[in-house]
């Protein structure tokens, strides 16, 4: 006799599994399916729809669990979480919240450097020079973004991990602007050489010259290095990278008769990546992405970047085209975005939708008076046929077109 199907009480496996991330509570739903000896997982954040919904048998779920629990997902009342002593439970956070009080936060309080303040955070200027970013005025910074802040003044390797446009250079380029400091990037898609990261040697009027690569540059200069798409890095990069993880790491250039090159002061290191971490779970849409291992990740500050909410967009979009775009409107634009967004995570959707491409179809909208003659030079020419049409769908779903 068949032993009879479990019922949803009675399976261990079924429930919602949740981590803090320091934003908006993020879950993993486990509930059966309608389908025999199946589950259905659902992912999301805070009381936010579901932006994965799919279907899994036993051992596929399993593995997502023993994944979910390295990541620091429990159930509410998990039994695998052995509760505290009430005293040590009650004590740790009040003696946590007396130190943090005793600590300073920003620049150093005894430097006689000259400051400014982004947020909450006080944070050294630098000098004028042509590697400085371009000052957006616009640019928001949400209150999340204070540990970073915190980060960058402290001189910590900080690693920016989220999908495609979801502003992760863009934010390290505007505190560069903000406090004067000069940023160099290197894309590691294909785009840079182990040479053009380290430098090489070559001959100049009949000289032999060496070429400091933007690593040395960096380092040497005292200006800021954004290392994009790390996850595509050659193999070569990262070793040479890890020798100055470290805050005061040193670089050897082995080809130059093994000359040490030390951090300027002002020297800080910055990756950012689409598939680390968190976001594996998307490296399959991020083809050719590496996996790194945790003996590198540790050596970094990893902040997960989501994409801005629709309250935070929409004050972008009436920062930066003023006055003749209503709350209303941005508000409308604003939700087609986080639909879309919520589209390509469900992968319906090949394309991501940054803010960037948000205010270039605004922008062409100002000036035509046509949302649907707008989309097509800053969305639909950008995109496949199939995404064009389906955002075309979301755009019609918000706004209601003359016919």
């Amino acid at each position: 006799m068949n032993a009879p199907e479990p019922k949803l009480q009675d399976d261990p496996h079924i429930g919602r599994y949740e981590r803090s991330t320091g934003q908006a509570e993020e879950w993993w739903q486990v509930s059966l399916s309608d389908r025999p000896q199946m589950y259905r997982i659902e992912h999301g954040y805070g009381d936010g729809p579901a932006n994965i919904d799919t279907v899994v048998d036993l051992e596929n779920l399993k593995s997502k669990l023993q994944k979910w629990h390295r990541e620091g997902f429990f159930r509410p009342n998990d039994p695998a979480l052995a509760p505290l002593p009430a005293q040590g439970r009650t004590g740790f956070l009040k003696d946590l919240r007396h130190a943090v009080r005793q600590a300073p936060q920003g620049a150093n309080p005894d430097s006689n450097e000259p400051t400014t303040t982004i947020g909450l955070v006080d944070m050294p200027i630098g000098q004028p020079g042509p590697l400085v970013p371009r000052l957006n005025p616009a640019y928001l910074f949400p209150e999340r973004f204070g540990d970073i802040l915190q980060d960058i003044v402290e001189n910590r390797r900080v690693l920016l991990i989220g999908h495609t446009g979801a502003g992760k250079t863009s934010l390290i380029e505007q505190v560069a602007a903000r406090t004067q400091h000069g940023v160099l990037r290197a894309n590691m898609n294909g785009q840079t050489t182990i040479g053009d990261f380290v430098g090489f040697w070559t001959v100049k009027g009949g000289e032999t010259l060496w070429v400091d690569g933007v690593l040395p540059t960096a380092l040497r200069e005292g200006l800021w290095l954004v290392v994009d798409e790390i996850d595509f890095a050659e193999p070569s990069i990262l070793a040479v990278l890890t020798a100055v993880l470290e805050p005061h790491g040193r670089l050897l250039l082995k080809e130059k008769g093994n000359e040490l090159v030390a951090p300027h002061p002002s020297f800080r290191l910055f990756a950012t990546a689409n598939a680390v971490g968190a976001m594996s779970v998307y490296r399959h849409l991020y083809q050719g992405a590496n996996l790194m291992n945790e003996a590198f990740l540790d050596r970094w500050r990893v902040y997960l970047m989501n994409y801005l909410s629709p309250e935070e967009e929409a004050e972008v979009l009436m920062r930066t085209l003023g006055s003749r775009f209503t709350r209303p409107m941005a508000q409308t634009l604003a939700a087609i975005a986080a639909d879309c967004r919520a589209a390509f995570a469900r992968e319906d959707l090949a394309s991501a939708f940054s803010t960037r491409r948000l205010l270039d179809w605004a922008d062409l909208m100002l000036r035509s008076g046509d949302p649907e003659r707008a989309a097509g030079p800053a969305i639909y020419a950008k995109v496949s046929a199939e995404d064009a049409a389906l955002i075309r769908s979301i755009i019609r779903h918000h706004i209601a077109f003359d016919e």
